[in-house]
């Protein structure tokens, strides 16, 4: 049975909360008091947080203020609470406390020097708990402190097994438009970092007024903890608080033992008498990209990985850190996992390391700096990534290579979805469409097969993948003829008991759940979400055979590309409704645009171009442009955002762009870097089905589009190089060695592995195959970079080895130059700085691609010319290939 809840439970689950007895004690009125910062509110009776205001902005709140009429009762954390866990003694059962269990009115203390407020919260905890606990608001040096004061008043030693501070703010979007939402909710990320951690607070407008949550004296951010005995009803307008955890030994050795937790486990003893402050401060930081300069500003350690921190072992990476304490001693773990080794640091104040990945899996760097601070890394070391995504295209058309004759809902063949842990296809689920081949749930494998052969096409993959296209997405999927030709099924799966042979389902003929679609349902046309899929791997299929030789044979090019412009069309048509927002993998209508008017179809392009304008206009006419079938979402943005550009729409595209960093992070941690916010698609998509925030869900492919977009257009903008390419290796993050992609990373700390069900992966390597690239970047404090490929210079010119996996694309950031190969492969590019030219070395010719098919575009400065021979073509240059390497060179035009 399907453990979520339809949209209207979600919502009865918001009047019932507002019915339970209220016990925060509201009534009594309030405490406020201002720092430098902030206005501050708290609930006099339990000192909690009822409004946290940035002075510019009073009417705005980053905690749930709005909320607290309805948040009033036993169990709800506010800002300000604690949690523990404890034991007598150095062995024996952990207890639980809580100073939000059981609300009572606490004990005001006096309010005099630093202290702001403050109370002995004896009252609301029980009265066999072994400490004293007390709690204080306080100003030091002009910032907002929250410091808990423990102390064991028994006669034996205590040990804290656990501490967790409540992080509660106002991520609730329940009830709320885009407008409303963008305008009052917050996101928030965390650097599981120890005591280098934070937790980074930003508005959904992305523009400015971002909180950081930094630790307060020896507090170290060790563990992210969800709070699921918060009632507060979880689901897809609110994936739930979550608890800075300082210690998490009782934890880790209870609900999390399956689990290799981000940190090394801790806890504390307290003696008889021996008391011991914990806390965190709080700061504002403006925009997201300000947040690193902040935390400088604040002298707090700063890391910055490249090419990010998911690292393929052929890749040269780099660690820069900046403190101002020296760095003792620098420890990798798992031991040989990593190698780290010192390097010529770079320019105001930051060290620099060479690090390179040498077993795959997890692995975390450990520094300690001469003044005590610890600072934890988080890597995740993947194989090359052309071999990571040859194992993946392997897995899909082998394991998950579905054919069998006779099959009653016309799947074969096809790449269907797969259970790991089952080791087995996934032929029957009451979520209809992951067995159905469509939706995201359904066509990501499908897809994501496709979309490998863009970047790495293999012939035997190529012909099974073609038969998926002649024989069962054509004429099945998609309808082949009459008046709907061109539409686009939700499911070939669905649930008909009564109608079906007996033994056709092992679902329950009782059982009787929304998303056990009938026929009829499975096979409406009017999810526009559907379209891109089949657009794509109509799209791919022409791409391949229109710049190589022999890999396709079934149809011609150009009934490929007729194909997805059809799709394109067919969308607008019969999936009205939601074709009015951005889609998921929009992208490839323009990539099928771009290529109508580069093979001559004007009339078609002129015609798809005129329904995308229809679209971008409607969405220029929004403040926000995000909308979805969820009330909030991370995926549209993408496709907003490339035709706001397109059109002209600038400012459109700037508000997207803004939304999209501020849900996409970059910190030191794999598993947060490029990651776009999602937490509701496990219900959807997953084997383990629960509102949790994914890691590397497809967003993170999806919205490194237009983020390395915009970076290509702001080539000084390397924040957007960081966040972009973090999304991009993010998406190989959570391939297995052996090639099976997840839906997605649990986060849960009692979880930290990857789901089990295949699911939706295959739209975030959609992102991974329009993304493959190389970038060269010369940094004003880090040298010569790259991100894509290993770098070195010599004689005067910079060098790059690509390492993407297409090697297929390479911007080199001072020329604003962006070159793309639809066919050939990038050996080497060599860039020489005074003169601009660029030399770029391709691969011998094969089989399959006796030429190359190359365009370049560019973000401003001086124009470039193509000084090899090429046959101007197309909107690019065919260059024949020979079986030696072939010297292309683009120089400066001459003024």
């Amino acid at each position: 049975m399907l453990l979520f809840l339809p949209l209207q439970l979600f919502a009865q689950s918001w009047k019932d909360l507002a019915q339970r007895p209220a016990t925060l004690g509201m009534e009594q009125g309030t405490i406020s008091f201002q720092t430098p910062s902030f206005q501050v509110e708290l609930v006099k009776a339990s000192q909690t947080v009822s409004g946290l205001h940035p002075k510019a902005e009073p009417a705005f709140d980053y905690t749930p203020g709005d909320r607290l009429k309805v948040r009033n009762s036993n169990g709800m954390y506010h800002l300000g609470d604690l949690t523990l866990r404890l034991r007598e003694g150095r062995s024996g059962q952990w207890e639980s406390f809580s100073t939000a269990s059981e609300r009572k009115p606490v004990q005001a203390l006096p309010a005099k020097g630093p202290v702001l407020a403050g109370a002995d919260l004896a009252n609301t905890l029980p009265a066999d708990i072994p400490l004293t606990v007390k709690r204080f608001w306080e100003l030091e040096q002009g910032q907002l402190v929250l410091r808990f004061e423990l102390t064991n008043r028994t006669t034996n030693p205590v040990e804290i097994g656990a501490l967790g501070i409540p992080m509660i703010f106002n991520n609730v979007l329940e009830g709320k438009n885009l407008v409303q939402a963008h305008a009052q909710s917050v996101l928030y990320d965390p650097y599981i970092g120890q005591d280098a951690g934070y937790l980074q607070v930003t508005r959904l407008h992305g523009r400015d007024s971002s909180l950081l949550v930094l630790p307060y004296g020896a507090s170290p951010f060790e563990a992210y903890n969800p709070l699921n005995d918060d009632p507060t009803p979880r689901g897809i307008a609110f994936e739930g608080f979550h608890e800075w955890m300082v210690h998490s030994k009782a934890f880790a050795e209870t609900e999390w033992k399956t689990a290799v937790p981000w940190n090394q486990p801790t806890s504390v003893i307290l003696k008889p008498g021996e008391s011991r402050s914990y806390g965190v401060r709080f700061v504002l930081a403006g925009a997201p990209q300000n947040i690193e300069k902040e935390l400088m500003q604040q002298k707090r350690p700063v890391a910055v990985g490249i090419p990010g921190y998911v690292l393929p072992q052929d890749v040269n990476g780099k660690l820069f850190i900046t403190y101002n304490s020296n760095v003792r001693s620098i420890k990798a773990e798992p031991e040989g996992a990593l190698t780290i080794t010192p390097s010529p640091s770079g320019k105001n104040g930051w060290k620099a390391y060479a690090v390179k990945g040498q077993k795959w899996g997890r692995a975390r760097l450990t520094i300690q700096y001469e003044d005590g601070l610890v600072q934890t890394v988080h890597y995740k070391v993947i194989k090359p990534e052309s071999e990571t995504v040859t194992d993946y295209g392997k897995f899909l058309t082998t394991k998950q290579w579905f054919e069998k004759e006779g099959d009653r809902f016309g799947r074969s063949p096809s790449v269907i979805s797969y259970d790991n842990e089952k080791k087995q296809q996934v032929l029957e689920d009451n979520r209809v469409w992951i067995a159905g081949l469509s939706d995201e749930g359904g066509a990501g494998s499908w897809l994501g097969a496709i979309m490998k052969q863009s970047v790495l096409p293999n012939k035997a993959e190529i012909d099974k993948l073609q038969r998926f296209v002649d024989e069962t997405l054509w004429g099945r999927i998609q309808v082949a003829e009459g008046p709907d030709k061109y539409g686009v099924r939700k499911s070939l799966f669905y649930y008909a008991p009564d109608s079906m042979p007996p033994g056709t389902y092992s679902i329950p003929a009782n059982q009787k759940v929304w998303s056990l679609w009938p026929r009829k349902e499975a096979y409406s046309l009017g999810r526009s979400y559907n379209y891109p899929h089949v657009a794509a791997a109509h799209w791919v299929l022409y791409r391949l055979a229109r710049h190589h030789k022999g890999l396709v044979t079934a149809q011609s090019w150009d009934w490929y590309l007729s194909n997805a412009y059809e799709t394109a069309m067919a969308m607008v048509r019969l999936a009205p409704h939601y074709a009015e927002f951005g889609q998921m993998e929009g992208t490839i209508f323009y990539m099928i645009l771009k290529d109508l008017k580069a093979e001559g179809k004007n009339e078609m392009g002129s015609m798809l171009e005129a329904e995308m304008k229809k679209r971008a206009a409607h969405w220029a006419s929004l403040p926000y442009p995000f909308g979805s079938e969820m009330p909030w979402d991370s995926t549209g943005q993408e496709e907003v955002y490339i035709w706001s550009l397109f059109f002209g729409y600038e400012e459109k595209a700037d508000v997207t762009l803004n939304a999209i960093l501020a849900y996409m992070p970059t910190v030191p941690h794999w598993a947060y870097n490029g990651n776009a916010r999602r937490y509701w698609d496990f219900l959807y998509a997953g084997g383990l089905p629960r509102v949790e925030r994914m890691i590397h869900h497809y967003g993170s492919g999806l919205n490194a589009i237009p983020v390395l977009a915009a970076y290509r257009r702001q080539p000084d903008n390397f924040y957007l190089l960081r966040v972009g390419y973090g999304g991009v290796l993010g998406t190989l993050s959570t391939i297995t060695e052996e090639g099976f992609a997840p839906a997605a990373f649990h986060s849960y700390p009692a979880s930290l592995h990857n789901d089990n069900l295949s699911g939706d992966y295959g739209s975030g390597f959609f992102g991974y195959a329009v993304n493959s690239a190389t970038y060269l970047v010369r940094h004003r404090d880090f040298g010569w970079v790259s991100f894509g490929g290993n770098v070195r210079e010599k004689n005067q010119w910079v060098e790059v080895q690509p390492t993407a996996a297409g090697r297929s694309g390479v911007f080199i950031a001072p020329a604003g130059l962006w070159v793309s190969l639809q066919a050939g492969k990038l050996k080497k590019i060599s860039f020489h700085p005074s003169s601009g030219q660029v030399r770029i070395l391709l691969d011998p010719a094969d089989a399959f691609t006796p030429k190359s098919f190359l365009t370049f575009e560019q973000a401003g400065g001086e124009k470039y010319t193509l000084k090899t021979k090429g046959t101007k073509q197309r909107g690019g240059y065919e260059i024949e290939l020979s079986d030696q390497e072939t010297e292309v060179i683009i120089a400066r035009l001459k003024k």
